[in-house]
């Protein structure tokens, strides 16, 4: 049984209709269940695909996947921060979300690691020189 999201210019919402097959989706008019109307337009719906948690890690490995981060825009950094969470499916510590809300509002890395001092995220944190 699909669901197709449809908007409807009469009353200005956005609607799901369930229908009892495609044929009947194909040959039935769609009408509004808020205000009746029968003008609907059918949007194209988001699609969520399942991944085996044993395919999440190749695709935290695959720079295309995520795109990289430009050395000159911390929000870029956050995005990516952010993408290889929800790829592990890891909550993120109220620290890193604290650095991630920063990058996200543009301020410099740098500084964020001035500003939170053994947050682990310099080099030295992790023994590199």
């Amino acid at each position: 049984m699909p669901i197709y999201e449809y908007t409807c210019p009469d009353c200005q919402r956005r609607v799901s209709l369930l229908w009892r097959s495609f044929a009947d989706a194909e040959s039935r008019q769609a009408v509004c269940p808020r205000c009746g109307g029968s003008n609907l337009t059918r949007l194209i719906s988001r699609v969520t695909v399942l991944r085996s948690a044993g395919s999440r890690p190749d695709a935290l490995t695959d720079p295309a996947a995520l795109g990289g981060p430009d050395a000159d825009d911390p929000q870029s950094l956050a995005r990516l921060m952010r993408q290889m969470a929800d790829e592990s499916g890891e909550t993120l510590d109220p620290e890193i979300e604290e650095v991630i809300g920063r990058l996200e509002a543009g301020e410099d890395p740098e500084s964020i690691d001035r500003a939170m001092p053994g947050s682990g995220s310099s080099a030295d944190d992790f023994g590199i020189m």
